[in-house]
């Protein structure tokens, strides 16, 4: 199943991988938002095979795994400021929609993840990144941009430790792999090339589905696991995947 040109779907075994297309930077702003969240919403709704839950892979082409925000779409209408605030409001519904999605999510981490990309990443159930390329970075503070509250208590649930915390927010650390690793940040850094950390990342998802779990029970978990996060995204105003309206 493909999305547009932005994003596809494909199932390996029991894990359903989301990768996002192309050899750009996937910026998320209202056409990516709305790809990713209609592959999402056709997971949710798929019918099971009787074997679980399921899993789910995001992943990405390329030497980006997601820069963050369309900031040049914002810059390009009459009022920037609104059209980041439309962009905000898309970023917490799709963190609503992973947050609730009945199955266990892994991020494959495949090249740079900035600013909101980052923020994406962290909010899967486990995380794998490529070691040889890219890194985690919260470019809120170089690029003078106010880090909006979800995202902070995202943060505050996905990386406990406090200075490793203040050094992504506050400092604005680009971190490869390995320094993520070893914070405890993501799970696992990976060599060698993109398809090799997606094929890490879906054997990850592949042990997870492979214990069946009902989905549905996984997501209340989820959402008790980490109830300020859910309660910040959880209140949006609608459940259907829809382009932010300006």
């Amino acid at each position: 199943m493909a999305t547009g040109n932005l994003c596809a779907v494909e199932r390996r075994g029991r894990v359903h991988v989301i990768t996002l297309t192309g050899a750009g930077e996937h910026r998320l702003g209202p056409a990516l938002f709305s790809a990713i969240r209609s592959a999402v919403a056709a997971l949710r709704a798929a019918p099971g095979d009787g074997a679980g839950a399921g899993a789910l892979v995001l992943a990405a082409e390329g030497k980006f795994f997601c820069n963050g925000y369309d900031l040049a779409w914002a810059r390009a209408g009459p009022s920037p400021a609104d059209r980041i605030s439309a962009m905000r409001a898309a970023f917490r519904a799709l963190l609503a929609d992973l947050l609730a999605l009945p199955m266990p999510t892994v991020a494959a981490v495949t090249g740079h993840a900035a600013g909101s990309g980052c923020a994406l990443a962290l909010a899967h159930d486990a995380v794998v990144m490529r070691a040889s390329r890219g890194f985690l970075y919260m470019s809120e503070v170089d690029a003078g941009i106010k880090v909006a509250g979800f995202v902070g208590e995202l943060l505050r649930e996905k990386v406990p430790d406090a200075v490793a915390r203040r050094d992504l927010l506050m400092e604005g650390r680009k971190m490869t792999a390995a320094e993520a690793s070893r914070r405890g940040i993501v799970d696992a850094a990976v060599d060698g090339e993109v398809e090799d950390v997606v094929a890490a990342a879906v054997a990850v998802a592949e042990d997870l589905a492979a214990r069946g779990w009902d989905g549905e029970t996984v997501a209340e978990i989820r959402k008790v696991t980490w109830p300020a996060l859910w309660s910040k995204v959880n209140d949006y105003g609608g459940e259907a995947p829809a382009r932010p309206r300006l």
